[in-house]
């Protein structure tokens, strides 16, 4: 097959979507398909994208950047056009539904091939990255109904009408699939987290060693945890917790916070004045095949987002053997089996805190890492590869045969409109032999 795989955001960006963008590419290549990556400029990354194993098509973007490093792509992205003109594709896998979304949309109808979407994102929990839909104690209380109606109201109907629009939906977990299943699309909506690939169920035990002996402080436990430092990561909880923590069971740990952000310095500022700085090591962004290292060398994942689709990161950490403390969320309570894998809480501090303790404990942790180790292997990319070769060939199938029978239609349509005007000649030639 003849992928095109469509991205608002992708390499150098760090992020879930392009991490799930990027491994679904590889592993498709690996079982022989040609994958073309459609995705915005980042400066100059033509070195990097000629060495890479799929065929990565920048497009052009606006000038204004999101708070977070996202871009805004162009409104009419011509280099896609293009391309699709040169080239002939089997089906479309777009991955956001805002900018290259429609695009996708008019691309599939124009050449009559499926579009296949993932749901990787609730878009109502990152309204505040827009300028004019933030809100705060000043913003006018008619603004700030407007923007609650919008995330109520409009965003759910538009993913619904963007969803009937596709061939098929893909939620990376159950949770987020009976999400949008609520918003009343009739497309067929499958469950398809994104994979691992086998580097996260290697183990370099020295490098995990050296990391330990550098970050660990001499403490006894090891935690971590991987997010972009931004507002729906919900980092002020998890620090508040680090803090209740470590007044429950004192300072035998020390905390890694791997990611960048915007939010950093403050995040900073927030864990001196909770008094837990000395416990805690803001890593910023480590490359994407380093994480693994450090989830090796960690005891326990600490996780407080509330806005995931399915947590990439909660998987990773569970390659590493690590068992995952997380705040009940969509995606997080698809993966983590309270008690089994890990813990899930409610927000709120003392209770987190708690779990965390009992995690801790070594019999449970021994044994919940490894039921973590276990539950990892269900998301191995190559299992999860040969899974979406399957639907995209469902997808493929299914629209020759809608093409099929539209042509059927037509031509019988044809057929009897030739019929009727013979029939209609004949009584005309009738006619003029009786006068």
């Amino acid at each position: 097959m003849k992928i095109a795989m469509l991205t608002n955001n992708y390499r150098p960006f760090v992020g879930g979507v392009p991490i799930s963008v990027e491994r679904q590419a590889h592993e498709l290549i690996r079982l022989g398909h040609e994958v073309t990556v459609f995705a915005p400029e980042y400066g100059d990354t033509a070195e990097e994208d000629a060495g890479a194993p799929e065929r990565i098509v920048r497009y052009h973007i606006q000038k204004k950047r999101m708070d977070n490093g996202m871009v805004y792509p162009g409104v009419i992205p011509l280099e896609i056009l293009r391309e699709f003109r040169k080239e002939r594709y089997d089906c479309i896998h777009v991955h956001h539904p805002m900018f290259v979304g429609p695009c996708a949309l008019y691309l599939g109808k124009k050449y009559g091939i499926p579009v296949i979407y993932t749901y990787h994102t609730r878009y109502e929990e990152y309204l505040h990255y827009i300028l004019c839909f933030r809100v705060g104690e000043k913003t006018p209380v008619l603004w700030r109904r407007t923007v609650g109606w919008i995330r109520r109201k409009v965003i759910p109907a538009y993913m619904r009408w963007f969803a009937d629009r596709c061939d098929m939906v893909l939620a990376p977990s159950a949770g987020m699939r009976q999400v949008i299943k609520d918003y009343g699309t009739s497309t067929r909506v499958e469950v398809f987290p994104t994979g691992l690939d086998e580097a996260f169920f290697r183990k370099d035990e020295g490098r995990a060693a050296e990391l330990r002996s550098k970050f660990g402080n001499g403490k006894r436990y090891l935690l971590a945890t991987v997010s972009r430092l931004e507002k729906e990561k919900n980092y002020e909880f998890l620090l508040r917790g680090i803090a209740e923590l470590c007044r429950k069971r004192g300072n035998d740990f020390q905390v890694l916070i791997i990611g960048g952000g915007s939010r950093m310095e403050e995040l900073k500022m927030l864990a001196e004045d909770l008094g837990i700085s000395d416990l805690v090591t803001f890593l910023g962004n480590v490359p994407n095949q380093e994480v693994k290292d450090f989830l090796n060398a960690s005891d326990l994942f600490l996780f407080a987002s509330r806005s995931e689709t399915q947590g990439i990161v909660l998987a990773e950490a569970m390659a590493a053997g690590d068992p995952v403390v997380a705040v009940h969320a969509v995606g997080s309570d698809d993966i983590v089996e309270d008690g089994v894998n890990g813990f899930l809480t409610e927000e709120d501090e003392s209770a987190w805190a708690d779990r965390v303790t009992e995690a801790l404990d070594e019999k449970r942790l021994e044994k919940m890492g490894a039921a973590a180790a276990l539950s990892a292997g269900n998301y191995r990319s190559s299992r999860l590869a040969r899974y979406e070769e399957m639907l995209y060939n469902q997808c493929i199938c299914r629209k020759r045969e809608e093409r099929r029978m539209q042509e059927h239609v037509l031509n019988t349509d044809r057929k009897e409109e030739a019929l009727y005007e013979e029939e209609e000649n004949r009584g005309e030639h009738s006619a003029v032999v009786i006068r």
